[in-house]
């Protein structure tokens, strides 16, 4: 079926027509729950997911987020190598309100730590010692409505910083001042932004990071241009000025060289946004249901063929991959997991070595599922 376009002062403004599951991208592909693929039994307030080789073993481990609003304790699951998660540990000893679990090298020891984003409770580091984390203090302001945390150099010293989205409160930018310091904090987007999600990347091409913001709200989404010396002033809105995002991502989804802009929405369609390597975009594509509830998105190379294909996680409807058909032609839609789901958080990586990469599901009061991604 055709979606009808909301472009808003673009070049060019593509209609969408999603294939089903026959189509020549996505028939070779399928994502199927995996032997022992639920995590464990607990129907806990999941809102991320994140995969990460926490002990050095050369296998994805699994991080889950839970809490959202209401404390509770956050998960790891050990990859046994085969991609079965048979051992859970709680990271740290508290339980929180959480909704952002990253991992990265935050020291430059060569292994992952982890930071851990709350609602209006402190925010929490955990330094990886041999697979083990130990407390690391805290980051950002305190008891701000933390939606997400995402990792990036965005002062281009070779470490990683940490981006903080605060839905209705200033976003923050906490820099990585070396030896576990996490006390210079840089404010970015305005005062009062319902910031869910952000995306790091160059998206003008001038050699700096650009900050690409996902907005709800009734706000618009934007992308805040970086100076190179810690400065994002200058910006420029993308979509209908209205969208209810949840979710964002930057891929060259056509393949000519620039970076595009992937949003999840709640409400309407999903969206790709062509960029032109100026910081502006002159086309757009609309994927997904018109009455799509996504809450959120990855983005990865599902069948090898070269081009980056799109996970999102619905709730109340399945959950979709879309494989890209060559970049502004749309994506085949293959559709798995529940009807009646709350997937608050998707991730995707090779969790049992087969090359392809898996998707893993963090479900709000629902079990927690990996997919194993098969041939069909």
């Amino acid at each position: 079926m055709t979606r009808p376009s909301r472009c808003r002062g673009l070049a060019v403004c593509v209609a969408v027509t999603l294939l089903g599951a026959g189509s020549a991208a996505g028939q070779s592909r399928a994502f199927q729950i995996g032997p022992r693929g639920t995590l464990g039994t607990r129907t806990d307030l999941s809102a991320s997911m994140s995969f990460a080789d926490i002990d050095a073993d050369g296998d994805l481990d699994i991080l889950v987020a839970n809490g959202r609003h209401w404390a509770q304790a956050n998960e790891i699951f050990v990859n046994n190598g085969r991609g079965r998660f048979s051992l859970m540990r709680m990271l740290g000893s508290e339980s929180a309100t959480s909704y952002g679990i990253p991992a990265g090298d935050l020291d430059g020891d060569g292994d992952w730590d982890v930071a851990v984003g709350n609602d209006q409770a402190p925010n929490m580091l955990f330094r990886n010692d041999g697979g083990v984390f130990v407390a690391a203090g805290t980051f950002g302001g305190v008891n701000e409505p933390t939606r997400s945390i995402t990792l990036a150099d965005v002062d281009s010293n070779g470490t990683l910083d940490i981006l903080i989205t605060n839905r209705g409160a200033s976003n923050e930018i906490v820099l990585n001042g070396g030896n576990w310091d996490f006390t210079k904090v840089v404010h970015f987007g305005t005062t009062d932004d319902s910031t869910i999600s952000v995306a790091v990347a160059d998206m003008n091409e001038d050699g700096f990071a650009d900050l690409v913001l996902a907005n709800r709200d009734g706000q618009a989404n934007a992308v805040y241009f970086g100076d190179g010396r810690l400065g994002w002033n200058s910006s420029a809105a993308f979509g209908t000025g209205s969208d209810e995002t949840r979710a964002v991502a930057v891929a060259d989804v056509d393949g000519d060289g620039h970076l595009d802009v992937i949003t999840g929405n709640i409400g309407e369609s999903n969206g790709v946004y062509f960029g032109n390597g100026r910081g502006d975009f002159d086309a757009e594509l609309l994927f997904g249901a018109p009455d799509g509830e996504t809450f959120s998105l990855a983005v990865a190379d599902l069948d090898l063929d070269g081009t980056p294909d799109i996970v999102v996680g619905n709730v109340g409807q399945k959950n979709v991959a879309f494989f890209n058909r060559g970049g502004r032609l749309g994506f085949d839609a293959v559709a798995f997991g529940l009807e009646d789901g709350a997937s608050y958080g998707v991730t995707v990586g090779d969790l049992n070595g087969d090359g392809y990469p898996d998707v893993g599901v963090a479900n709000s009061d629902g079990p927690n599922v990996v997919y194993v991604n098969v041939g069909r």
